[in-house]
Formats: structure tokens, sequence, C-alpha cells
């Protein structure tokens, strides 16, 4: 790994009530060595720390990362938000 050098990224749509995070993506060289759970893990710090959004998990990792990290789960939207 080089300094400046793009490792992972999680694509989102954010409509002001709640933070769309649509695809985590790490660079196929680097897969395996935790960076998509990295920044899915700041992303949402991210979220919880404004407190006036909701997350809704369209990634299937990051659906994958709220089943693994369950005191995270009050962050999601439910069906019934809006």
């Amino acid at each position: 790994m080089r300094r400046g050098e793009l490792l992972s990224v999680l694509d989102y749509r954010d409509d002001g009530s709640a933070v769309a995070m649509t695809r985590a993506y790490t660079i196929p060289v680097h897969r395996g060595r935790g960076y998509a759970a990295l920044i899915t893990e700041h992303a949402v710090a991210d979220v919880e720390a404004r407190g006036d959004r909701r997350i809704v998990p369209v990634c299937w990792y990051v659906a994958d990362w709220f089943d693994a990290h369950p005191d995270k789960r009050h962050l999601l939207r439910r069906g019934t938000d809006s």
C-alpha cells in the first residue's frame, strides 16, 4: 500500500432524513484486510454523531455489518419511518 492510495469506498445517498448506504467496495488487491468494515464503521459513527438521520443498508455488506453489530441497530430506518 502506498500513501494516498485508494483502498475502499462507501457509496451513499443522503435524503435529509436517512442515509442509504448503497455500496461498500474494496479494491480487489486490498480485500480481506478489513477496510470495508473500517469505512462502514466510520460512516455509521458519523451518522450516529450527527443524530439527525437513520441508515438504510442497501448494500449486502452494510446489512451484514449491522447483523454483526446489533448494538448499532437503533440507527436503522424501520419500514414505518419517513
